[in-house]
């Protein structure tokens, strides 16, 4: 009777016993409907959807280790690295890192390389290194990029690759990994809450490796000759790909053209989903949308004559908090679906689809800029995923869509 007695204090409706069993229902019922919605589904009856593996803590990311797509490696925010062998997912981790996994810290980004002399691993986490102050005037917080060998079991022969700043954040941290098509190495990071002439601040601060997208040799981390910025003999830019970078959760690459897209979040208004050319300025701390006028644009922070900079392809007015970006490199989902867009988001656990251009140089859309939800719901492929971090096409030709909040790796199929 304690329990109804609960009951009867949130809804006023005390009678009796069996006036509790009906508010008890009804509450009940309430719940149950509450949990159909949330429950993942997907618009196109022709795709299934199903749990892959379960019970994973805040997972962020995950890269297939070889062809069977039985093998995988999944990174956990607070610092777990886990293996999925053999369709198994292990509940002893292959490594544990000691993170700072505060506000949007944490281990961030996993990528794999994989080639005759052997497999590499890439992870992107922040880390607390009370070292690095004792040699230098910055905070000990830093966002760093490690490569590991592989050997089936473990991550061995730990190597520092790239070090970024990691404050004062906490968030906009970035974090994504991915490879290009000659095997050169993309690093997102945040603004981190900086002002510098990377966020478009003429008189800013010098350019400080934050709010950019990174372009390096993975075995080495150095900057390749071809960077857009390597001969500008600007402090910290060599390894510089794009900058003007508010936070991005999202990277890929077209499997056709070899193009770079990332996503990127605003503030309160205009997320976005862009094309990345080398040298691209992406607008942030002037412009987040569509530029309103040329004046906005050429009140951007040029860095060199190779910087350039374009509306995004598509933008959210309302923001749902895009996440990750992924090419659905396959045949599996059909014809419509193959080499075209998934998007994810956090705020309301949406998987968007979109479709590419003939030329591959933009989408096919008739409006650039999502202001309703009408024109929500018709990109909307599936529904009721929580955060979603990752999205991987597999090698078994499927897709695969990581939730942070449901601890879960979903398969499309």
């Amino acid at each position: 009777m304690a329990n109804c007695k609960s009951v009867f204090r949130v809804t006023t409706l005390l009678t009796t016993s069996w006036t509790c069993f009906l508010v008890f229902m009804i509450l009940q019922s309430q719940i149950l409907v509450f949990e159909t919605v949330n429950a993942q589904s997907l618009n196109d009856p022709n795709l299934q959807l199903e749990s892959a593996y379960s019970g994973l803590d805040s997972p962020v990311g995950m890269a297939f280790l070889d062809d069977t797509g039985e093998n995988i490696l999944v990174i956990e925010k607070k610092g777990d690295v886990k293996l999925v062998s053999d369709g198994i997912l292990q509940e002893t981790p292959v490594k544990q890192f000691d993170v700072d996994f505060q506000s949007e810290r944490g281990l961030l980004g996993i990528e794999v390389l994989r080639e005759i002399s052997g497999t590499k691993i890439f992870l992107y986490m922040t880390e607390d290194d009370p070292d690095f102050a004792a040699d230098s005037s910055e905070d000990t917080i830093r966002n760093r990029v490690y490569s590991f060998d592989w050997d089936g079991n473990t991550l061995a022969n730990q190597k520092l690759i790239l070090d970024l700043p990691g404050t004062p954040g906490p968030n906009h941290n970035g974090g994504k990994l991915t490879l290009d098509k000659d095997n050169n190495l993309y690093v997102v990071v945040g603004d981190l809450n900086h002002r510098t002439q990377l966020q478009n601040f003429e008189n800013g601060g010098d350019p400080d490796l934050t709010g950019s997208i990174f372009r390096i040799n993975p075995l080495t981390g150095e900057a390749p000759p071809d960077n857009p910025f390597f001969d500008s003999n600007i402090p910290n830019m060599d390894k510089t790909y794009a900058y003007g970078i508010r936070n991005s959760f999202g990277l890929t690459v077209d499997p056709i053209t070899g193009s770079i897209w990332d996503t990127e979040n605003g503030p309160s208004f205009s997320d976005e989903v862009n094309i990345v050319e080398p040298g691209f300025n992406s607008g942030w701390r002037s412009i987040m949308g569509p530029a309103s006028s040329p004046e906005d644009v050429n009140d951007l922070v040029s860095i060199s004559s190779i910087s350039n900079y374009s509306d995004p392809e598509i933008s959210w007015v309302d923001p749902p908090a895009v996440t990750d970006i992924e090419f659905i490199n396959s045949t599996n989902l059909g014809p419509e679906y193959e080499n075209n867009i998934l998007v994810g988001d956090h705020n309301n656990g949406n998987l968007y689809f979109f479709r590419v251009n003939d030329e591959r140089n933009g989408l096919d859309i008739e409006d650039d800029v999502i202001d309703s939800q009408g024109e929500i719901d018709s990109y909307v492929l599936g529904n009721g995923f929580g955060s979603i971090t990752d999205i991987e096409t597999g090698p078994d030709g499927n897709v695969y869509i990581v939730s942070l909040e449901n601890g879960n790796l979903y398969k499309i199929s």
